[in-house]
């Protein structure tokens, strides 16, 4: 875990409202894995960090991708080129893809496609065929990057590939990772229990402190999604006691 302080670099837009944000932390972008997260900070900002998956690593940067869902992100999303963004991380247990199967399929809902480009390039790297299948309400806030040896895009209002959400166009496949609002986890679990899931929480310190990312277990009890996640087996997870939806990987 390295505490650096990176320049903002460069913003791009992927989707309707859904940016990437490019910032230099070599530290970072030299030991992250799929999964992981950072913990972001600017000033002036909001007094907690703001967590969000690693999209990319590019060289010595990383990228995160976020929509300014309140005063927080859309601060972030405001900052220029040049300007200092504090970053705690690699933090979270990411995505095991040790060699073994031979096809993955990602799944990712709307912002739930933050950890999906990393966990396609080590899937690849593992020897694995990998199929991507991204969904979201309408075609125009579907992620533009989504890359994979297949992409399956899905729509709600079928104005883009299958109509109908990003599971129900899920093909067969040795392993699924999937990360997404609540309610699409739930349902990767009651078709995979043995899929990998990135949990979307609220997280203040990122380091297992504050305990204010409880996720439910099956088991009962709870554990922190910042230290034992965010990746989860999706059946571990007690869904009925999550809220149906959070914006992923971000607080307002």
């Amino acid at each position: 875990m390295f505490l650096l302080d990176g320049n903002m670099v460069a913003r791009r837009e992927v989707a309707r409202g859904m940016f990437v944000l490019s910032v230099d932390a070599p530290q970072i972008a030299d030991s992250v894995r799929a999964g992981q997260f950072v913990n972001l900070g600017w000033s002036p900002g909001p007094l907690l960090r703001r967590p969000f998956s690693v999209y990319r690593v590019d060289g010595d940067r990383i990228e995160v991708i976020l929509k300014a869902v309140g005063v927080g992100t859309a601060q972030l999303l405001a900052m220029m080129p040049g300007e200092t963004i504090s970053c705690l991380g690699p933090l979270g247990h990411g995505f095991d893809l040790s060699p073994g199967p031979t096809s993955v399929v990602l799944v990712s809902g709307g912002l739930g496609v933050a950890p999906m480009p990393l966990a396609a390039r080590e899937a690849r790297a593992a020897g694995m065929h990998v199929t991507w299948v991204h969904g979201a309400r309408t075609a125009d806030e579907l992620c533009t990057e989504a890359d994979g040896d297949e992409v399956i895009w899905a729509t709600d209002d079928g104005s883009q590939g299958f109509a109908g959400t990003a599971v129900a166009a899920v093909p067969d496949a040795d392993l699924v990772l999937a990360c997404g609002p609540n309610r699409m986890l739930a349902s990767v679990a009651s078709h995979w229990p043995d899929a990998q899931v990135a949990v979307e929480t609220y997280m203040g310190c990122g380091t297992g402190v504050c305990l204010g990312c409880a996720v439910p277990l099956e088991r009962g009890g709870y554990d922190r999604a910042c230290k034992e996640g965010p990746v989860y087996r999706a059946a571990d997870i007690d869904w009925s006691m999550l809220p149906a939806h959070l914006p992923y990987a971000i607080s307002a």
